[in-house]
């Protein structure tokens, strides 16, 4: 059977993180299909045993802007259909909103930076409970949001973003947040989004010292995510 999990990267330095860490250690092999470099139109959606759509800079809605994203959309409304395993982390969340009938839009500001998240009851039953803020911190980097889409868990919020992660069904995640974060390819982080941190009158010293603080927890914490929900899942991953 196939193994194989097909990671859909935007910007090269929003990649799998500690996931990829957790699938190395059940020998299942990654492939980036890098947005822009490849044919969103030529992989099989019911092909990979998990599919994991990653953040990136553009709307979940600017399809006269950018084209890629009407393809990724179809991938995803047949991958979500076929009843297969789906993550979204970031613009991958609010892409998987969008082929749930969800509404995407902006959040009215931007929320950049570290802050703990705060679970609901279904968080505390899931495997995003080692994410709860008595547990880690959070890196957050966006300014759009979403609605819930119908038939969705409501999962984690923060005071900015009601829906930081949710599920839907057995085989679909999406967290807004990014618990991939690894702190020592945060400096990559800095140096791509240079522009937005001078924009936003953030401190990049500040984002460095709170990552050198907060993401050692995240990583542990989040590779028991993505183990635990890894092992939910009907897939020779799991």
């Amino acid at each position: 059977m196939n193994r194989e999990v097909l990671a859909i990267r935007h910007v090269h330095f929003e990649d799998l993180g500690s996931l990829e860490q957790v699938l190395g250690e059940r020998a299942c092999p990654v492939r980036y299909l890098d947005v822009g470099l490849g044919r969103l139109d030529a992989p099989n959606p019911e092909g990979p045993a998990l599919v994991v759509v990653l953040g990136g800079p553009i709307g979940a809605t600017d399809d006269a802007a950018y084209p890629t994203l009407k393809p990724l959309v179809a991938f995803l409304e047949k991958r979500i259909a076929a009843g297969l395993p789906t993550l979204g982390i970031c613009l991958g969340a609010q892409l998987i909103a969008r082929v749930l009938g969800a509404r995407v839009y902006s959040a009215g500001r931007k929320e950049i930076g570290w802050a703990p998240l705060t679970l609901t009851e279904a968080g505390r039953a899931s495997p995003v409970r080692h994410l709860d803020g008595a547990h880690t911190s959070m890196l957050h980097w966006h300014g759009d949001t979403f609605d819930l889409p119908v038939d969705a868990v409501r999962l984690a919020s923060t005071p900015v973003c009601e829906n930081q992660a949710f599920s839907w069904g057995a085989h679909v995640m999406g967290f807004q947040c990014h618990p991939e974060i690894r702190g020592e390819r945060f400096e990559r982080w800095l140096i791509g989004h240079a522009h937005e941190i001078v924009a936003e009158g953030l401190d990049a010293e500040q984002l460095r010292a709170d990552t050198v603080r907060f993401a050692p927890a995240l990583e542990t914490q989040a590779r028991s995510v993505f183990a635990q929900w890894l092992d939910t899942l009907p897939t020779t991953c799991s």
